[in-house]
């Protein structure tokens, strides 16, 4: 079975739109199609930066990502971008791309739900995805023992595997969030969608390389 690879970032805004598309998808292809997410590292620093550095692009950004996706934002999450003095944010994507590593080996049927679960956490909850509590809710809600989960979330083993994931992606050439790719083989790769695109635009081109790559007609990469 092919696999769509799904590079994004929990703090990626228009993947949190693209969020329904990618759930969809992976629903509605499961059956032909396996699924993987890869955290891309989209914010990284040795020293964490405060939300008031990225605040201003982010009031401007959000109403573009909610009128061309029709997701919205939550008021919780839009409470730090208007108030970034008064927040105590400094995101930084290591913590929720290690908590993917962690869940991808308990559910890896389940992992683009989790990323999309991830994504309304922040942007819709407005749950600091640097804290640890944030995970709390969705520990409950897939059944995942809280401490076994916590003792991972801090150890090196799992900041390894996220920060692998991080140069895999760097290794893919992708550039930015969201990109969706198509892996026929270890070196064959087929581009379904750059940046935001609708269900009907995406199932589409998934639709044709699948049939071009069961005819054995070349598709590019």
């Amino acid at each position: 079975m092919n696999t769509v690879i799904y590079c994004y970032d929990a703090y990626c805004g228009w993947c949190y739109g693209f969020s329904p598309v990618i759930r969809k998808l992976s629903h509605e292809f499961a059956s032909r199609l396996s699924f993987e997410v890869l955290s891309g590292g989209m914010i990284l620093h040795e020293k964490p930066l405060p939300i008031a550095v990225t605040a201003a692009y982010i009031e401007k950004a959000y109403k573009t990502v909610e009128e061309r996706t029709r997701i919205k934002f939550g008021e919780d999450y839009l409470w730090h971008i208007r108030n970034p003095d008064q927040s105590d944010w400094f995101p930084d994507s290591e913590k929720p791309a290690t908590a993917l590593c962690i869940f991808k080996e308990i559910y890896p049927d389940k992992q683009v739900d989790f990323a999309c679960d991830l994504e309304y956490a922040l942007n819709f909850e407005g749950r600091d995805l640097c804290d640890n509590e944030a995970y709390r809710h969705l520990l409950e809600q897939y059944q995942i023992p809280a401490d076994a989960f916590y003792e991972k979330l801090s150890s090196p083993e799992y900041k390894e595997k996220a920060a692998y994931e991080f140069s895999l992606v760097k290794q893919l050439k992708v550039t930015g969030f969201p990109t969706l790719l198509l892996q026929e083989s270890d070196s064959k790769f087929h581009l379904l969608a750059r940046g935001y695109a609708d269900y009907e635009t995406v199932s589409k081109t998934m639709n044709q390389v699948l049939v071009a790559i069961k005819q054995g007609k070349p598709t590019g990469s």
